[in-house]
């Protein structure tokens, strides 16, 4: 048995244009060094605007090697992103699901959510804090209302796509409306879902970074807050890039996670799975 090489193909691409993108990297890093150096008359005005990525680099050796400060702040963000997100993907695949099996539900319930959507959520931040006091709880509420649209607006759509050949085939074949949901329905969505969920995770953090900068005793936000007031900017942008490179190192797990579990986008995982299933049946290839 066969399969296409896609995959490899995908892989060969990326090692070609790997060097590229560093070279664009590290010329805008030249860059942006000597406009730090040359740019500016007052050296202290050009630290403050732009720190030098040297300063930077400092910083984070500082921050995560010396002096240690970053990592409680780094644990208690990912602690309200990664909660917010597990509740707002959970409440959105919920309704989803909801509206997808009940037309009442969707006809009633649905235009309420759009309209949840349209709010600003920043907004609702100060809120929360009201209502739920200084602590871990009111950022885990913004970083959950932050995440929720996502997964409900894929997985709805992703469970409206259906073939209608497909379904007729379940039906003919007396499968009951849960096999054909889960069979058919939610297996066919599960691309779309999984993108709700990578969608989920990065939304939550910019709701757990919000909710910090407006209260927390403790968090990447505060950090960043306390370094712009004591106008340390080349410790903000390395607490701001500890953000986004561990953020990237959780998009790229999810996306390795996404890889393996939806196998039937890949035709290797997907030769290895058949084999193993005819195994398990004890067909003989």
């Amino acid at each position: 048995m066969s399969y296409s090489t896609t995959d490899q193909t995908k892989h060969i691409s990326i090692f070609k244009t790997l060097p590229f993108h560093l070279l664009i990297f590290a010329g805008l890093i030249f860059l942006w060094e000597m406009v730090n150096l040359y740019g500016f008359e007052d050296q202290i005005q050009a630290d403050m605007i732009a720190p030098r990525p040297t300063n930077i680099v400092l910083a984070m050796i500082d921050i995560f090697i010396i002096d240690q400060t970053v990592w409680k702040h780094l644990i208690s963000t990912f602690q309200k992103a990664l909660l917010g997100a597990s509740i707002g993907t959970a409440i959105g695949m919920g309704l989803a699901i909801s509206a997808t099996l009940s037309l009442t539900f969707r006809k009633y319930i649905k235009p309420w959510i759009i309209l949840m959507e349209a709010t600003p959520r920043i907004a609702v931040g100060p809120i929360f804090v009201a209502l739920l006091g200084f602590g871990l709880w009111a950022a885990v509420a913004l970083a959950a209302l932050v995440a929720f649209f996502g997964p409900f607006v894929n997985t709805f759509q992703g469970l409206m796509e259906i073939d209608e050949e497909a379904e007729e085939m379940f039906r003919s074949m007396g499968a009951s409306r849960f096999q054909t949901f889960w069979k058919l329905r939610f297996a066919s969505a599960m691309e779309l879902i999984s993108a709700g969920w990578k969608l989920a995770t990065a939304s939550a953090f910019g709701g757990a970074l919000v909710a910090e900068f407006i209260q927390a005793s403790e968090g990447m936000g505060v950090l960043i807050s306390q370094y712009v007031i004591m106008i340390t900017m080349d410790y903000a942008f390395a607490a701001l890039l500890s953000v986004t490179i561990f953020g990237f190192i959780l998009f790229k797990i999810m996306d390795f996670l996404d890889y393996r579990l939806i196998f039937w986008k890949n035709d290797l995982l997907l030769l290895k799975e058949s084999e193993k299933r005819r195994k398990k049946a004890g067909v003989v290839s």
